[in-house]
């Protein structure tokens, strides 16, 4: 009799254990099961069930003010609720907006499921290049005029796919034209001038005043004085313009050493003045950068004896800038091209400046 009752009761637990491994793997498919179950009840016993369901569920809704659901609750409920006509006065967990949410978070991760599916074109790694290419160099282009260029080389790219390669270089339409853009458009045809201040060994004032080529680089004319006026000034425009002949326009800034008498001088080549702003030294960022390598290159490893030799030190070093001295600008080319250095033979130095700077050429 003990062997038996022990032999029920090994049944009876082995039963339990294999219902709870039942259980356990049947639970993500909980609701199909009970929904196949619920096919074979009567009405009575579902109408009696719905009703403890509900009370209980009001009592909880009472309680807890935000119940955690899982992914897959929420899919039950999304579920359920695309199949029931009067679903929203069902809810008693969520409200009815969040359910909406739900769906449209569904939707979003079905169509991208279906993006990636879909076999989309891909565009070459050369012609990706090319439109980032295109909007660097011409900030006033869009993708619509991007693609136009794209089909004169024959190669054919809908707008948006150029928009989508165009993020990381897009930036804002410039309603007009930039003071960068204008030196870039115009540099062959415009000279910068301004003044450079230095002292003497005896502490005395002396002024340098250059003009230089915005798009060459090149130092078109230089001249020393110690107190230079606007009629000296407009003197040295014309003895830059010789010919008569002067570029279209001329950025100068508002220095009353330029005045009147300038202008005149500038308009009598055909040139253009063109003053920058107060304060505004970017305006005129070539001849500023220029004066800046003439302090850093020369004048502050120079004393200045007299104004002759401050001509004679501006002129040796103005001849070094304009034909020896490689620009980063310029792609390290020369403003002033000269004679094409061969490629053999022993490499020779020229002292410049006394030795502040060489020049390397090879021996003839």
């Amino acid at each position: 009799m003990a062997s038996g009752q022990r032999l029920v009761l090994g049944l009876r637990r082995a039963f339990q254990r294999a219902l709870a491994v039942v259980r356990e793997v049947t639970r993500p498919a909980a609701p199909a099961v009970g929904l196949v179950s619920d096919a074979l009840r009567s009405r009575p016993a579902l109408l009696a069930e719905n009703v403890l369901l509900r009370q209980q569920l009001l009592v909880v809704h009472r309680q807890v003010k935000r119940p955690g659901l899982t992914q897959l609750d929420r899919l039950v409920i999304v579920g359920a609720s695309a199949l029931t006509g009067s679903w929203r006065d069902s809810l008693l967990l969520v409200q009815p907006a969040t359910v909406l949410r739900w769906h449209r978070q569904a939707f979003q991760i079905i169509w991208r499921w279906k993006s990636r599916r879909s076999k989309q074109p891909r565009v070459a790694p050369e012609t990706i290049e090319l439109i980032r290419r295109m909007a660097r160099e011409n900030a006033l282009w869009g993708a619509e005029r991007i693609r136009g260029e794209l089909l004169k080389l024959g190669i054919r790219v809908a707008k948006r796919t150029i928009q989508r390669y165009l993020k990381s270089t897009d930036r804002p339409r410039p309603s007009g034209q930039h003071w960068r853009a204008f030196l870039k458009n115009h540099s062959t045809n415009i000279w910068a001038c301004d003044f450079l201040q230095t002292y003497d060994v005896w502490f005395r004032p002396i002024f340098a005043f250059f003009i230089v080529n915005v798009g060459t680089r090149e130092v078109v004319h230089v001249a020393v004085t110690r107190a230079p006026t606007s009629a000296w000034t407009a003197q040295q425009l014309r003895n830059a313009t010789p010919s008569g002949v002067g570029p279209r326009f001329i950025i100068r800034d508002r220095d009353s050493k330029f005045g009147a008498d300038f202008d005149r001088a500038a308009a009598a080549v055909r040139a253009r003045v063109i003053k920058t702003a107060v304060r505004a030294p970017d305006m005129n960022a070539t001849c500023e950068r220029f004066l800046g390598s003439v302090r850093r290159d020369c004048l502050d490893h120079v004393i200045v004896l007299s104004e002759r030799h401050f001509r004679a030190v501006l002129a040796e070093y103005i001849g070094y800038f304009n034909r020896l001295r490689p620009h980063q600008a310029l792609h390290q080319a020369t403003p002033v091209k000269g004679a094409i250095s061969q490629d053999h033979g022993d490499v020779v130095s020229r002292p410049v400046l006394g030795g502040l700077h060489h020049d390397y050429q090879r021996a003839a």
